[in-house]
């Protein structure tokens, strides 16, 4: 599996290999959810495998800024905000976004950084995922707030599970007015 930084007409990713099963049938609570938002960061890879930088900044639906790219932008930012930030209580700064620019995930979203931004993702989403794992308790409250509230993790990872239960119907959308691809 690879992403390197193509020549224009290149895809940005190849090799994913898609091991998605469905996860453990009869495992346990923190084993499920685990696997459930394993499954989907898969999936997302998944949904862009193969495309030219174009075709992840193309924005498909008018006026709509959403394009492949954008979503997976903000799926860097959402992973970086809850398993870094909230849960751990780490001062970490939005990639994209600004105060000017709130949705700068979206709306920056370009062929000429698509290279990097999928990198970024890659790379948030290993981090993400040794900050989830450094948390063994589903049940206490995380470190940080969010708006003042507390939260535990079990909360997390079910929010996380439905923000990209929510962006990979988008991305499927997405993905078949780019190219025609479509399945789960």
């Amino acid at each position: 599996m690879s992403t390197h930084e193509p020549a224009s007409g290149d895809p940005v990713l190849t090799g994913i290999a898609d091991t998605r099963d469905g996860g453990p049938k009869l495992g346990g609570e923190r084993e499920l959810l685990d696997s459930w938002l394993e499954e989907y960061r898969l999936t997302a890879l998944l949904k862009i495998q193969g495309l030219t930088p174009a075709q992840l900044a193309e924005r498909s639906c008018p006026p709509s800024t959403l394009s492949l790219l954008g979503v997976l932008r903000h799926l860097t930012e959402v992973e970086a905000y809850w398993l870094r930030a909230v849960l751990h209580d780490l001062d970490v700064p939005d990639r994209y976004s600004t105060p000017e620019q709130p949705d700068g995930d979206l709306e920056g979203a370009a062929a000429g950084t698509a290279a990097a931004d999928v990198e970024a993702y890659r790379e948030e989403v290993a981090r993400a995922r040794e900050s989830a794992a450094a948390w063994t308790d589903l049940d206490a409250p995380v470190r940080g707030l969010r708006k003042g509230e507390q939260l535990n993790l079990r909360w997390i990872l079910t929010h996380l599970i439905e923000e990209y239960a929510r962006h990979l119907g988008h991305m499927d959308l997405l993905r078949e007015r780019v190219d025609g691809a479509t399945g789960y």
